[in-house]
C-alpha cells in the first residue's frame, strides 16, 4: 500500500495566516511554488492525483499541503488528515527521499 507523501509550503511573511494576508507579488510566488511542488510530486511519485489544501486549523501559520494521493492509500478517497499516524523516515530513506526531492524541485525550475 503506498504511503501518502506530501510538500509543506511555509510562505516567508510573518503573521500570515490566509492567502489574502499576502500582497499580490507573494501570492503569486506561493502560486509558482506550489506549481513546483506538485510538478516534482508527480514527477517522483506517479501518484493518481495531487491535493493542495491551506487548511490551517490546527496551526495558524499560512502555510499549504501538496499530498500525492494514490488510489490504493490508507484514506483514499477520503481527506488524508487523521487516516493514520505519521511515521518517521528511517535515516537512510530521509537522506534519499531529500535528495530525490531537492534534484526534482531543481529539475523544475529550469
Amino acid at each position: 500500500m503506498p504511503t501518502i507523501r506530501e510538500a509543506i509550503l511555509v510562505p516567508r511573511v510573518p503573521e500570515a495566516v490566509e492567502i489574502i494576508d499576502l500582497d499580490p507579488a507573494q501570492r503569486t510566488r506561493l502560486s509558482a511554488e506550489i506549481d513546483l511542488a506538485a510538478r516534482a510530486l508527480k514527477a517522483l511519485f506517479k501518484p493518481d492525483k495531487l491535493n493542495v489544501a491551506a487548511l490551517g486549523n490546527q496551526v495558524p501559520q499560512l502555510h499549504v499541503h501538496v499530498i500525492a494521493r494514490f488510489r490504493d492509500d490508507i484514506a483514499w478517497p477520503r481527506p488524508v488528515w487523521g487516516a493514520a499516524n505519521a511515521r518517521p523516515y528511517a535515516p537512510e530513506e530521509l537522506v534519499q527521499r531529500v535528495t530525490a526531492l531537492r534534484a526534482a524541485l531543481g529539475a523544475g525550475q529550469g
